[in-house]
């Protein structure tokens, strides 16, 4: 009776069922891994913005790599701006996705040692290849607050290197890069500005990450769990479904007797 599936439309089909159940299993762990670190990122981001601003030097130093439980702890420097060693950083977005640039302005501390700060967005001047028109930045002794963030390289971000740049403009924010052309000695990572405000609020300041979505990746999960219990299911109505097909087809009809006339 089932010899059917021995056939090769069913050997195919039988197959191709045997390779959905563990791809769609794998998948729905994926999406749960994704929700378990997005779930463990929030708590990150929520601990660390919550706790006391510290001085910068206490967390990190030249050459330091930031680890991942040190993103976007609140941190503090006191210094002067270097205005003259000022870069931005190209095709990045503001809250309405418009594109623009980072501005990225050396901070030095009184030792002598810097530390880079993303002050914030500000649009394109007349294209991206020319150098924008960016606020002042204040002059004299300063107190900076702000998030620590761990050096942008390719590897970590996506974004590619590019050669032939213009004047004054980077793809990457890295202390490494920067310590080259500034001369001087620069802690590892960098500073997102939330304080002082800019006057006029520009350039504007990197919003504070998101630390409440969790985004759909265990709706995700769930569902593609239930599409691997789909499969074996489908697999024996379709199995039955021909069974009882076949025996239909098998079996003979009962011939109609014919009426005599009266």
């Amino acid at each position: 009776m089932y010899r059917f599936l021995l056939s090769r439309q069913w050997v195919i089909l039988t197959l191709l069922a045997l390779v959905l159940i563990p791809v769609m299993i794998e998948l729905g762990f994926w999406q749960l891994h994704r929700h378990q670190h997005r779930v463990a990122q929030n708590t990150l981001i929520a601990n660390n913005l919550k706790a006391k601003p510290v001085p910068v030097t206490e967390l990190t130093s030249p050459g330091h790599t930031v680890p991942r439980a040190d993103y976007w702890r609140q941190v503090e420097a006191t210094g002067r701006y270097d205005t003259e060693h000022q870069v931005v950083v190209r095709r990045r977005t503001n809250t309405d996705e418009t594109v623009g640039f980072h501005v990225l302005t050396p901070f030095v501390l009184a030792d002598g040692r810097a530390v880079l700060v993303n002050r914030g967005w500000v649009p394109f001047g007349a294209d991206q290849r020319t150098f924008p028109d960016i606020p002042a930045a204040p002059k004299g002794e300063v107190t900076v607050t702000g998030r620590l963030k761990a050096d942008e390289t390719t590897g970590t971000s996506g974004i590619k290197q590019l050669s032939d740049l213009p004047d004054r403009q980077v793809m990457l924010i890295n202390s490494e890069q920067q310590a080259k052309s500034l001369g001087r000695t620069v802690l590892g990572g960098y500073i997102e500005q939330t304080a002082p405000a800019a006057p006029g609020d520009s350039p504007q300041q990197i919003p504070t990450p998101d630390s409440g979505s969790i985004g759909a990746h265990m709706a995700y999960a769930v569902q593609w769990w239930l599409f691997t219990a789909a499969v074996p299911v489908g697999w024996v109505i379709l199995v039955r479904r021909e069974v009882r097909d076949r025996a239909s087809a098998a079996t003979p009809s009962t011939p109609e007797r014919e009426t005599a006339p009266a």
